[in-house]
């Protein structure tokens, strides 16, 4: 099964990275608050760059003038199954240590950026 991690990221802004492997590569969004581990709760995915698999167990520190710089500590991390799979909506189940079910992304209309949430 394909993984998944959440990277707590105290870069300039704390932040999360969500990273779904896909393709042979972590398919990655950064999300300004919290990832929501209940329903009703939506949060803002903003597409960032594709990182390679071995990023997924990186935990440490990325030094001042380098992209990212910051802490970063793993946060969530698991398989997931991929059910279904549009240009404008994922929709896949997380079994992680804090994240578990049925999640969704949905692409914001006229928009880069995506709404992540329980569904």
């Amino acid at each position: 099964m394909p993984i998944f991690v959440i990277q707590k990221h105290d870069a300039r802004r704390l932040h999360y990275d969500f990273r779904l492997e896909m393709n042979g590569v972590l398919k990655s969004w950064a999300i300004p608050k919290t990832p929501p581990e209940k329903h009703g709760v939506k949060r803002l995915a903003v597409p960032t760059g594709d990182h390679e698999l071995g990023y997924a167990d990186f935990e440490g520190e990325i030094p001042e003038g380098l992209y990212g710089a910051g802490m970063v500590e793993l946060w969530d991390r698991g398989t997931y199954e991929m059910d279904e799979k549009e240009e404008r909506k994922l929709v896949f189940f997380l079994n992680g240590e804090k994240l578990k079910g049925r999640y969704c992304m949905v692409k914001i209309q006229g928009s880069e950026n995506w709404l992540f949430f329980k569904c």
